[in-house]
């Protein structure tokens, strides 16, 4: 594949009101400074979007909003279009068409149990569904299993599908995937373990602490492919305490949290979830106001 889509992507969140509605203004503010950041692109609409409590017609304007306020800035569109409903997914993915997105990626359907033939299936359908290249999605966490090697396999072999984000701690299922379809662009999904995949050779990652810290990502990217280990070590201490203190407040509360400590309000996450821990607030700014970690905010 080309390597016109590799490097770090955030995977952007959403502004809402403080109704939980879809709120255009936010999503200005906030696609502005990620997107500002220096990251090779924006993945809209996945799950740190809050995807999967959002409508489809939120999800639709937020793909305008954003490619509104990125057009010119050189950031790669991914748009995740991965709904339960495999209408809802294509009618996405066909609006991300016409609006110029670079590519496409999706959750394999969930909600229910689904089989290997209905997940394949589904994602046969939305790789013809445009001509964009597919970024198919890996993540046990989300989905209730790991997906059999043998169908990734079959999935990554389909017309228009160019690899895969792989959201999964068995690196070991990564690399046996890489080797058997080389051809492939490999993405990895947890933040706070980014550099060990990255060893290994990904072509990059995607993630939500990205949105906040693009840049110390874009860091650790430089550090591996530097073949500087002792600096991505450094750098993803920085990551993985952060994550550690969201994993108190609850993540995307916790980032949204974060964000309005440094000014930019993207309102609340929206309901049933909702900020966790005792003093919030103080986990946060504690964190946020030292100095090894104020150099990787972009104000």
């Amino acid at each position: 594949m080309t390597d016109s889509f590799t490097g770090m992507y955030a995977a952007l969140m959403t502004g809402l009101d403080q109704s939980g509605a879809f709120d255009p203004e936010r999503q200005r503010v906030l696609t502005k400074y990620v997107a500002g950041q220096g990251l090779r692109g924006l993945y809209v609409g996945g799950s740190s979007g809050e995807s999967g409590l959002l409508e489809s017609a939120a999800l639709l304007e937020q793909q305008s909003v954003v490619a509104d306020v990125a057009r010119g800035t050189g950031n790669v569109l991914m748009a995740h279009v991965g709904l339960p409903s495999l209408g809802d997914s294509i009618r996405l993915a066909k609006n991300a068409k016409t609006l110029g997105y670079d590519a496409l990626s999706a959750l394999p359907p969930h909600s229910y149990p689904f089989t290997d033939e209905e997940i394949f299936a589904y994602y046969k359908a939305l790789a013809a569904a445009t001509d964009l290249p597919l970024i198919v999605y890996e993540i046990p966490i989300r989905t209730g299993r790991p997906l059999p090697l043998e169908l990734l396999v079959r999935i990554l072999d389909l017309p228009n599908v160019a690899g895969i984000k792989f959201t999964s701690t068995d690196l070991f299922k990564m690399s046996m995937l890489r080797r058997q379809r080389p051809d492939r662009l490999y993405f990895f999904g947890f933040d706070e373990i980014f550099s060990t995949a990255g060893a290994l050779g990904v072509d990059g990652g995607i993630g939500t602490t990205y949105n906040l810290f693009g840049r110390l990502y874009v860091a650790i990217w430089e550090a591996i492919q530097a073949n500087d280990l002792l600096r991505a070590r450094e750098l993803q201490n920085i990551s993985q305490e952060f994550v550690e203190i969201l994993l108190q407040t609850g993540v995307l509360p916790g980032m949204k949290a974060a964000f309005g400590l440094i000014g930019i309000d993207c309102g609340p996450t929206r309901a049933p979830m909702a900020l966790r821990a005792d003093d919030p607030a103080a986990l946060l700014s504690g964190f946020l106001e030292r100095a090894d970690v104020k150099e990787w905010i972009a104000l």
